[in-house]
């Protein structure tokens, strides 16, 4: 257990019952096994998140910052950081 923080860990734990209609991880283990998964990625802030989802080809033209922030795959964390899911 080691390509995620512990707090982004729990942050998910708690996250994921607002993301998902279910359960998808009930350990630190098995959410570390779930964000590896689906290539889950941590960014500091939402430039980063953009700058992500360019390097990944995404055309963000016509999103501002609001708008990405209530993307789908797009979810903040406690710190103030984002975590990206790609499921």
């Amino acid at each position: 257990m080691n390509e995620y923080e512990e707090s982004v860990l729990r942050a998910f734990l708690k996250l994921q019952y607002d993301i998902f209609d279910e359960e998808m991880a009930g350990s630190l283990e098995e959410a570390e096994e779930f964000l590896e998964d689906c290539l889950a990625v941590v960014c500091k802030d939402i430039g980063e998140v953009r700058a992500y989802f360019e390097e990944e080809g995404v055309d963000l033209c016509e999103m501002d910052d609001r708008q990405l922030r209530e993307a789908e795959e797009v979810h903040e964390l406690p710190d103030g950081r984002f975590l990206v899911l790609e499921v």
